[in-house]
């Protein structure tokens, strides 16, 4: 008895060792953190000022726009779809909620719309994609022009100021280094997370992105989900929208141009596959936090705009690889 006692334990720890080693080479998040540490080295060295508090300031309140749309697209992406439509989604609802705002709407109904017309444009794609069987991709590339058009009729493609506009929300700091608008971007990482986990809807969307046939075979109402998702991304990407008003002050059709794709390679480089079935917001935080920090390091050393935009066409690519490499050591 007492042999088998004192064996055990050891048998315990020589079988833990190989199994956390094995989680922690297999975490997307764990690499990420590497390179971050890397580079803030790196570009401490070259620029003092890189760790200031007013350049956190900065960079803390860059990635809460970011953060908030990762998120919403994190649940299309692990469904299996993709949303390109974000960006114009994003100049739509902001026009409105501007315009709503100068005619005197108080703010926070004026939130309520632009949240409502951003999961709404949202919701549309979801509709029409199941309703005509296509892909998403196909359906938000329409629609795209759709919003766009539409903002520029509204606004007559003027630019919509708004000086003043939740300015609460960029003057508040915790700390005097963490901005309220990050604390709301934490925030909707924590909702997102618990809704992926710990929900029904959660798991069928991770059964969907897996294998979707085999989810409706299963029971699960996959047209219905499908749907939910894109009315969650348009959630998200309505209070993106009130945090990027409340940065700049203004809104015109081109107001998040790009953004989608941003934001789809912030999902990517965070472990998110872009098959579907495989994504967490810990690993979406760290991929948005590295795709700003790359972008600030490298405009603290000069170095030219053109450069930036492949160094992060780059660390797409990486990251596909990293997630290829994930997967073959999940598997031993």
């Amino acid at each position: 008895m007492s042999n088998n006692n004192t064996v055990a334990p050891k048998l315990n720890r020589e079988g833990l060792l190989p199994n956390l080693r094995r989680k922690v080479l297999s975490s997307q998040s764990f690499y990420l953190i590497l390179i971050i540490i890397a580079l803030t080295i790196v570009t401490q060295s070259v620029n003092p000022l890189f760790l200031s508090s007013a350049n956190l300031r900065s960079v803390l309140g860059q990635i809460s726009t970011l953060g908030l749309l990762s998120c919403g697209m994190l649940v299309v992406i692990i469904s299996g779809n993709f949303d390109i439509s974000v960006g114009s989604i994003i100049g739509l609802s902001a026009t409105v909620m501007c315009l709503s705002i100068k005619a005197g709407t108080p703010e926070l109904l004026a939130a309520l719309i632009g949240i409502g017309v951003a999961m709404a444009c949202s919701t549309l794609n979801g509709v029409l994609s199941v309703l005509f069987k296509a892909p998403a991709f196909i359906i938000t590339l329409a629609t795209t022009s759709v919003f766009t058009g539409i903002s520029l009729i509204i606004t007559n493609g003027k630019n919509v100021p708004v000086y003043e506009a939740f300015y609460s929300l960029t003057s508040t700091y915790i700390l005097d280094i963490i901005p309220l608008i990050f604390v709301i971007s934490i925030l909707g990482y924590v909702f997102i997370g618990l809704l992926l986990k710990y929900t029904q809807f959660g798991r069928r969307v991770f059964g969907i992105g897996c294998n979707e046939q085999a989810a409706y075979l299963a029971g699960i109402n996959v047209k219905l989900n499908k749907v939910l998702c894109f009315a969650v991304n348009g959630f998200m990407i309505g209070l993106a929208v009130i945090v990027y008003i409340a940065r700049l002050g203004a809104a015109q059709p081109s107001t998040g141009s790009g953004m989608e794709l941003d934001a789809i390679g912030a999902c990517i480089i965070g472990g998110a596959a872009i098959n579907g079935g495989r994504g967490d917001v810990v690993g979406t935080f760290f991929g948005v936090f590295l795709t700003n920090i790359i972008f600030n390091a490298l405009n603290m050393m000069q170095v030219s705009s053109y450069l930036q935009d492949i160094s992060f066409g780059v660390l797409i690519l990486i990251s596909i690889g990293i997630g290829s490499i994930r997967t073959v050591i999940s598997n031993k």
